[in-house]
């Protein structure tokens, strides 16, 4: 089983690993597109008017561009470690016992609009670049990933589960994949998306899955492994799943 995150526009400052080495990284095939970015990125930051734009940044976040001047010689840390925020508050992998550890370090990968995507394990830089970012006089992120990891994806040959935003999902589908949708079911019935639940649930749902000794091959043992572990999930159809939370739940 490979589960996808999402990345975090928020990093982990620091680190203790040596500079990026793009050829240690897992899924070699993506090398030349990522040192295509690297380079843009550093290059880049020497503008620091044409930076912000290009990032969506204002400028209290200078450091941001700053630290992608710094790509090639920052430290690195293993990518689970780099991305924060509430899905991995959530995930909460210091808390992982060493054997759920090492599953976790097998099973998890993060969508990234720099580097494709990464193991947990892979050693990477703090970094701004989000799947809606347009470099200038470059394809969309979209037009440079699509035809290198579509593919890659496309080939693993175990069940995908795609926790991705619409946006980095966007950057190279999975076909077969399952996905999750988190709805917050409000006390009349209906219900909503919830950002903060979203992330907070998606999460959860993926510190079970890296630490599950169980291998479910298809969505509806996938399911089935959800719902013994409490979670409210429907099966709509095709690979697409629903995780439904109370409206109570929702800033939790």
């Amino acid at each position: 089983m490979l589960v996808l995150l999402p990345p975090s526009e928020t990093k982990a400052p620091g680190g203790d690993g040596d500079p990026l080495d793009l050829a240690a990284l897992s899924w070699p095939e993506l090398t030349d597109v990522r040192a295509g970015l690297v380079e843009a990125l550093v290059e880049l930051a020497g503008d620091l008017p044409a930076a912000r734009a290009a990032l969506g940044l204002s400028p209290t976040q200078d450091d941001e561009v700053a630290r992608n001047a710094e790509l090639l010689g920052a430290p690195t840390m293993p990518a689970l470690a780099r991305y924060t925020g509430v899905l991995y508050d959530a995930l909460d992998v210091r808390s992982l016992t060493r054997a759920q550890r090492a599953r976790a370090d097998r099973r998890l990968a993060v969508g990234s609009a720099l580097f494709g995507v990464v193991r947990a394990t892979d050693r990477i830089p703090a970094y701004r670049l989000s799947a809606g970012s347009a470099l200038p006089g470059r394809p969309t992120l979209r037009a440079l990933w699509r035809p290198t990891l579509g593919p890659l994806l496309a080939a693993v040959d175990e069940l995908v589960v795609d926790l991705r935003s619409s946006a980095y999902a966007a950057l190279a589908p999975v076909p077969g994949a399952v996905t999750l949708d988190v709805l917050c079911e409000r006390p009349d019935g209906t219900r909503v998306v919830v950002s903060h639940s979203n992330k907070a649930h998606k999460g959860r749902v993926a510190r079970l899955l890296a630490t599950t000794t169980g291998e479910p091959g298809d969505v509806v043992r996938l399911r089935a492994l959800l719902r013994r572990a409490g979670f409210h999930v429907e099966h709509p159809g095709g690979t697409a799943l629903t995780l439904v939370v109370p409206a109570d739940w929702a800033t939790r």
